[in-house]
């Protein structure tokens, strides 16, 4: 069984979206464990988003809409951090 129909989608820009998604919505809990599980997940999603621009840019950009919206979450996940979000709230 074969098909000629090419895959679109890009899997690890998903993986990404889906990363940032969770370091985002764990972020806020108080006690560092935020900070450690948000923090985290951001930086596995930032890694995975790297990679996954790098494979969308090589098939002249498709699949890369998933990168964009986890690198918005991440620079938030970072930005709530950064005022304290994850140690003491």
């Amino acid at each position: 069984m074969s098909s000629s129909v090419e895959r679109r989608s890009n899997p690890a820009a998903w993986a990404a979206f889906w990363f940032a998604l969770a370091g985002l919505v764990l972020m806020p809990i108080p006690l560092f464990i935020g900070l450690i599980l948000g923090g985290g997940l951001s930086i596995i999603a930032a890694i995975l988003a790297v990679i996954a621009l790098f494979k969308g840019l090589a098939r002249s950009g498709t699949g890369i809409a998933p990168v964009v919206f986890a690198a918005i979450f991440i620079a938030l996940t970072w930005g709530g951090i950064s005022v304290g979000g994850g140690t003491v709230w």
